[in-house]
């Protein structure tokens, strides 16, 4: 699983958000707390800022090596501010089946649509899938897919479910997501845990999703992920604690004032200027992180200076 962070709220220099903080995103490449593995296959970022010449459209970079090696981050990084941010590092397989290429680096941008897209979950089997679930996709979509990964091609799928951009619409396109994965992987024998652990964010918007199914296809599932997770790597129960681990979500103000951490001001939540979504709690102290339960969703917006949140359960329909 990958590492995956978004951030609304006022234009902050974006080196304050991936490089100097202590626990920063490309420190997460060889360091991440909550996973095992090295994220080593190539990372990206995309963002808004009122600061660009085309404010309204993001800007997005993407390179196939691992973020700490990546020679270009401190020279352009520096330069750049947002104020909606998504940004991703990449874990793969360590094998030469890994293809590690531009295309497949996340986040995922497409003409045509607002949301630009990253994921720390995982779709098995999902070009085998693709005979089942192709139906559901739109050209407009599929034409623009470039890469080899189950990330891009969930991208295309929810694009092409979404019937709106409103929260109800992507909620009940992510709820239609699931079930057609799961009855496609039903029909083609090949049942096996699916993890959506997405991020689809926009122009002051975070849409945040922590949900799936089980070895078994089951989509209502319970466990303490932190006693699982004790089996270790490999087993069954390891990687359901993988899709049973909650998303963190941390609300404040002031966020600018804690320079080389993820710290902010903490306030009531009905005066918090910004919010961060991540795939880990982002500083030693985690008390003031919310959790994104299995089965959730969250919905983000920055408006009129204020970051507001709201939670909701996932059902299928």
């Amino acid at each position: 699983m990958c590492r995956v962070l978004a951030y609304v709220g006022p234009e902050l220099p974006l080196e304050s958000l991936l490089l100097t903080p202590d626990n920063s995103l490309i420190n997460q490449t060889l360091d991440p707390e909550l996973h095992p593995l090295l994220q080593l296959a190539g990372w990206g970022f995309g963002g808004w800022s009122e600061h660009l010449l085309k404010p309204e459209k993001p800007f997005v970079y993407r390179r196939p090596v691992p973020a700490f090696y990546d020679d270009n981050a401190e020279g352009i990084i520096p330069s750049l501010q947002a104020s909606t941010l998504l940004a991703h590092v990449r874990a793969a397989s360590y094998d030469a089946g890994a293809v590690l290429a531009d295309e497949n680096c996340h986040p995922f941008s497409y003409r045509g649509t607002r949301w630009i897209f990253a994921q720390n979950g995982s779709l098995p089997s999902w070009t085998l899938l693709q005979r089942e679930l192709l139906v559901h996709c739109r050209d407009e979509y599929l034409e623009q897919m470039r890469g080899t990964t189950d990330t891009e091609f969930l991208y295309v799928l929810l694009l092409s479910l979404l019937e709106g951009d409103s929260n109800e619409d992507v909620q009940r396109a992510v709820e239609r997501l699931l079930l057609v994965v799961v009855e496609a992987m039903r029909d083609l024998d090949l049942m096996a845990l699916t993890k959506l652990k997405i991020a689809l964010v926009s122009q002051d918007r975070i849409i945040g999703v922590n949900w799936g199914a089980d070895h078994d296809g089951e989509i209502d599932v319970t466990g303490d992920w932190r006693e699982l997770r004790k089996s270790g790597p490999g087993t069954d129960d390891h990687a359901l604690s993988m899709l049973l681990e909650p998303m963190y979500l941390l609300m404040g103000q002031n966020f600018h004032h804690h320079e080389g951490s993820y710290e902010v001001d903490s306030c009531p939540e009905d005066e918090a200027t910004s919010a961060i979504f991540a795939s880990e709690a982002l500083t030693e102290n985690d008390e003031d992180w919310l959790h994104l339960e299995f089965g959730e969703i969250v919905f983000i917006e920055n408006a009129e200076g204020r970051a507001t949140r709201e939670v909701r359960r996932l059902q299928p329909r």
